[in-house]
C-alpha cells in the first residue's frame, strides 16, 4: 500500500540544484490530495492488519499460552499501532497543508456550479413561467377536449351495442318461433 519511489530517489542529495530543486520541493494541492488518499488507504490496511492480529490472539482466560508467541504478536501489534499513529500524523499534516493552500480561495456556492442555459435569470424566469403556464393551460384544454370526444364516442358505441343486442335478440326470437 505504499507508493513506489520516485525516479530521482536513487540520486545523491546534491544532484539537483537551483530551480529544479525548488520545483521538486513544491507540492501542489492535487498531489497533496493524492498523498492523503494513499495515506488513508494505508491507515485502512494497517487497521485491518491490527484487527486480524487481535482476532488471532487468545484471551487470557487461564489457559496456558506460549510466552514467545504472545510476545511476538504483542510486538507486531505495537509496531502496527506505532505505524498507525505515524500515518495519522502524516494525514493531519497533509490536511493542514491542503487547507492552507485553499485558504485564499473563495468558496463557490453550489447553485453556481449548476450550468444554466440562460445567464440572466430574473428576466427569463417571468417569461419562462408565463410560457410554461400558457403551455400547461393549452395542454389541459386539449386533454379536456379529447375527454369530451372520448365520452361521446363511448356513448355512440354503447348505443350501437344496445341496437346489436336487440337485433340479435329479435333474430333469436324469430328462430325460436320457427322451430
Amino acid at each position: 500500500m505504499s507508493t513506489p519511489p520516485l525516479s530521482g530517489a536513487a540520486m545523491p542529495p546534491g544532484a539537483f540544484s537551483g530551480p529544479q530543486a525548488q520545483a521538486a520541493r513544491e507540492v501542489n494541492t492535487a498531489s497533496l490530495c493524492r498523498i492523503g488518499q494513499e495515506t488513508v488507504q494505508d491507515i485502512v490496511f494497517r487497521t485491518m492488519e491490527i484487527f486480524q492480529l487481535l482476532r488471532n490472539m487468545q484471551l487470557p482466560n487461564g489457559v496456558t499460552y506460549h510466552t514467545a508467541t504472545y510476545q511476538d504478536r504483542l510486538g507486531k501489534l505495537q509496531e502496527h499501532l506505532r505505524q498507525l499513529s505515524i500515518l495519522f500524523r502524516k494525514l493531519r499534516l497533509v490536511y493542514d497543508k491542503c487547507n492552507e493552500n485553499c485558504a485564499g480561495l473563495d468558496p463557490v456556492p453550489i447553485e453556481q456550479l449548476i450550468p444554466y442555459v440562460e445567464e440572466d435569470g430574473s428576466k427569463h424566469d417571468d417569461r419562462g413561467a408565463a410560457s410554461q403556464l400558457r403551455f400547461a393551460s393549452e395542454e389541459r384544454r386539449e386533454i379536456l377536449e379529447v375527454n369530451k370526444k372520448l365520452k361521446l364516442k363511448n356513448q355512440q358505441l354503447k348505443q350501437i351495442m344496445d341496437q346489436l343486442r336487440n337485433l340479435i335478440w329479435d333474430i333469436n326470437a324469430m328462430l325460436a318461433m320457427r322451430n
